[in-house]
């Protein structure tokens, strides 16, 4: 079973995701800030992160680097999660280690076709 990060300050963001993706096939476990991600994934390494691109504790990029820094037999698939568009942003947190980026608000459909292109790549 595939294991999913929502990190977001947003507990509806994080409640939506959980409803979209969660099932037999994928846990969601949610994190509110970027420390509480960090301290979950050195415990235990899930196998999607999806980051929030404005945590009130740190900057996402922080975040992913850090968590790309615990040691972990599992490399987790780990996107940035956007208002808009921000190229800048992007670059930022792919030079972080982010793969990619998810948009929100995200629909059902936006949110499945994301995850499964970024299990692909795993």
């Amino acid at each position: 079973m595939k294991r999913c990060m929502f990190v977001d300050d947003s507990s509806v963001i994080r409640k939506v995701a959980k409803r979209i993706l969660g099932g037999p096939e994928m846990v969601v476990i949610e994190a509110a800030t970027g420390l509480d991600a960090i301290e979950m994934c050195a415990a235990d390494m899930p196998d999607i992160i999806v980051v929030d691109g404005a945590l009130p504790d740190m900057s996402s990029t922080e975040v992913i680097s850090r968590i790309r820094a615990i040691e972990s037999p599992v490399k987790p698939q780990i996107a940035i999660c956007l208002v808009e568009v921000d190229v800048g942003a992007i670059m930022r947190a792919k030079r972080a280690g982010a793969h990619g980026y998810v948009l929100k608000p995200f629909t059902r459909p936006q949110l499945l076709e994301r995850f499964r292109s970024l299990q692909a790549a795993a």
